[in-house]
């Protein structure tokens, strides 16, 4: 007795699926996508978890990591997310960066004027020349991570991707 199974669809399916796992960057821009999305809304949340306020907020108002937006506008520049076949790269060019994510203590500097002769705040004595500044200690502030809802959203970006027929 022999039994005859048509296995036509199933070896189809199969082929199908290898060749979409041989070619993810479709879903590799997709998910760098997210991520960069989700950059940008821990910038409009202020972070997510909440950043510690700067010392310039506190100062002046305004929105921590936010004085210029260069860093911010940083994730939106060509080259910010970069695909390959099974990975993404979701980064920035500027300097300061890092040291916003992870936290960490500037080095002793000497501040002088830009454009003045001399230096002058409130409560000041006198202008001075320069200032020697001991460094400041700045507190992570992560905001290059990817959230929760976004591994629900990259999973579900997965399953679509692998389901196609």
């Amino acid at each position: 007795m022999q039994i005859h199974v048509n296995d036509t669809e199933v070896n189809k399916a199969l082929a199908d699926l290898s060749a979409r796992m041989r070619n993810l960057r479709p879903v590799m821009k997709e998910i760098g996508e997210i991520v960069r999305t989700s950059v940008e809304r821990n910038f409009a949340a202020g972070g997510r978890p909440e950043w510690d306020e700067s010392a310039r907020v506190k100062r002046e108002g305004g929105q921590t990591l936010s004085l210029t937006g260069r860093l911010r506008r940083s994730f939106a520049r060509p080259g910010a997310v970069q695909v390959g076949n099974d990975q993404v790269a979701i980064g920035t060019n500027v300097v300061y960066a890092a040291i916003h994510q992870v936290g960490g203590k500037t080095g002793a500097h000497v501040i002088k004027p830009k454009k003045a002769k001399a230096l002058f705040w409130p409560g000041a004595r006198h202008p001075v020349k320069s200032v020697n500044h001991p460094g400041s200690v700045i507190p992570p502030r992560p905001f290059l991570m990817v959230q929760n809802e976004d591994w629900t959203e990259i999973k579900n970006i997965i399953n679509r991707y692998l389901s196609m027929r």
